[in-house]
């Protein structure tokens, strides 16, 4: 049973509509941020500024005559740049440059490039060794779950030396080396 609204209650609600008020249109957002683990609302904001500018860029890149070499010059280098992060699959056409998304940029992001590479089985446990410092690309110590991995340093992911984890994965393929472990 609900009390009744005393006076002042009443008059601050009589503009606030509960039965159909305006949702917001974030589904898409919810779904992505819970599909990839991403932590930070702004994180996802910050990627889909990121993807306006390079789908305006990529019209504005368009607009140019065809024939100009500045438009051959930029668009190889946006292309190459996209390319190089892993947004796009080829070099060759402007118009996947119109394509990238959010959610492009969250399957760059290094939980993910984890689970990809089947050193977690899922991007929260991927996400939570990377902050209790299991994960290191190349000889850096990586604590940040949000850092995009480029297609150039993709191989380059792998367990810190000193790492629990490490040890057990070498130890259940018959690898580990007491020497290396024990000093």
């Amino acid at each position: 049973m609900v009390r009744k609204l005393k006076y002042h209650e009443q008059k601050l609600l009589k503009k606030v509509d509960f039965i159909s008020w305006k949702a917001d249109n974030n589904l898409r957002e919810v779904k992505v941020l819970k599909k990839y683990h991403v932590q930070k609302r702004e994180d996802y904001t910050k990627y889909n500024k990121l993807c306006r500018s390079i789908r305006e860029l990529a019209r504005k890149i368009k607009e140019i005559d065809p024939k100009h070499p500045f438009r051959t010059e930029c668009s190889a280098q946006l292309l190459e740049k996209l390319y190089l992060m892993g947004l796009i699959p080829t070099r060759w056409d402007l118009s996947l440059a119109e394509k990238v998304t959010a959610s492009g940029f969250c399957r760059r992001r290094l939980p993910v490039v984890m689970v990809r590479n089947k050193m977690s089985e899922t991007i929260k446990s991927a996400t939570k060794f990377i902050e209790q410092g299991h994960v290191r690309i190349g000889p850096e110590l990586v604590k940040d779950p949000a850092l995009l991995v480029t297609r150039n340093l993709e191989d380059f992911v792998t367990w810190v030396d000193n790492s629990k984890i490490k040890k057990h994965v070498l130890e259940y393929s018959g690898l580990r080396d007491d020497f290396l472990f024990d000093q």
